[in-house]
């Protein structure tokens, strides 16, 4: 038989001193005021809670672990009715010798112990009381384990959220690293630019946004621009238009977001085209983001054949970071490739 885990026990000690504190103090002004007899409360509650007390955590750390957890509900039962007559014994007996003869004057009549009446009375107050204890415990455990996972389920995410970025750095690096090793083979004196640039794009990928979660949009245009300039030097003929129409200075985005989506207008556009023209509009509407890349298209078998991480690390990344509240959408218009993407957007502080 595996070992029974047990309940974790890790509600802070002043929470329990503040429960059993009110909680006494709720039966001791209760049943002062009932009998007009606060001495006697005192007496008697100070009793009854140095039982109930033990009781409790022997049923929360003790029973339910090895019984109700491992469905063993009769054993459970009989266990807890041994642990009520035990009490019922101790307390019965230091009631009638420490504090009254008559055992339960809550009933408005005296009382013998180990009569059924008064068993079945103080049986019932015990699982009251347990009852109320355990589902107090229960409860704040409860909460302390969702909050836990709801912790968990986000550091899960933001791992994620992190392969799914680094994923796209190896990805752009590789492919522009393939286009500087075909402009070497040419002898081109395009070569330093293109390491320049480079050398640029990898200081705003290792240094500028390392462990950010949001970065300027202007930052990344910025990025994104060098990019294009790199394409620029290696296509002979490419048009970019960019078209910014609303105000963008405290809008901040997820790093690396769009540039997947820019790298795809080259990849699909520049295949065999005499001409290469690509546009990026951007504009701010009712709190969103818009953002549409358009490009001259050609499909070809080798593009079409192509399984690139890059457009699908994109929806992937979209959905982690804003759920649904976001749309992508592409579409093939005469010879034209058009994407549009729509996300809310942040603002700085």
């Amino acid at each position: 038989m595996g070992k029974v885990k047990a309940i974790k026990f890790e509600i802070k000690l002043h929470y329990h001193f503040w429960f059993w504190g009110v909680f006494f103090l709720i039966n001791f002004l209760r049943w002062g005021s009932y009998f007009d007899d606060y001495e006697y409360s005192l007496k008697s509650n100070i009793l009854e809670f140095a039982l109930h007390i033990p009781l409790v955590y022997f049923n929360i750390i003790v029973l339910m672990p090895r019984y109700i957890m491992t469905s063993k509900y009769y054993k459970y039962t009989l266990a807890l009715l041994m642990s009520l007559a035990i009490v019922y014994i101790i307390r019965t007996q230091l009631t009638f010798w420490f504090i009254s003869k008559n055992v339960f004057p809550e009933a408005n009549k005296e009382y013998h112990p180990f009569e059924i009446n008064h068993i079945i009375a103080v049986v019932i107050g015990e699982i009251y009381v347990l009852a109320i204890a355990s589902s107090a415990f229960f409860t704040l455990t409860w909460l302390k384990e969702r909050e836990r996972n709801l912790i968990m389920q986000n550091n899960q995410a933001k791992m994620k959220l992190k392969y799914l970025k680094n994923q796209i750095q190896p990805h752009f690096f590789f492919n522009t690293l393939n286009n500087l090793y075909a402009l070497s083979l040419e002898s081109s004196y395009k070569v330093p630019d293109v390491i320049i640039k480079l050398s640029k794009l990898m200081e705003y990928v290792l240094y500028d946004i390392e462990g950010t979660k949001y970065v300027s949009l202007i930052k990344e245009i910025d990025y994104i621009q060098n990019y294009i300039e790199i394409e620029k030097l290696r296509f002979e003929n490419v048009e970019v238009t960019l078209n910014i129409e609303s105000n963008i200075d405290n809008v901040i985005v997820p790093p690396l977001l769009f540039i997947s989506l820019i790298e795809n207008a080259f990849k699909h556009g520049g295949y065999n085209n005499k001409k290469l023209k690509i546009k990026i509009n951007c504009k701010i509407v009712d709190k969103f983001f818009y953002l549409e890349i358009i490009n001259n298209f050609v499909l070809s078998p080798s593009v079409k054949n192509q399984k690139g991480i890059g457009l699908v690390n994109t929806k992937k990344r979209l959905k982690l970071i804003y759920k649904n509240n976001f749309s992508i959408e592409h579409q093939v218009k005469f010879n034209y490739y058009i994407i549009q993407l729509k996300i809310p957007i942040n603002n700085e502080d």
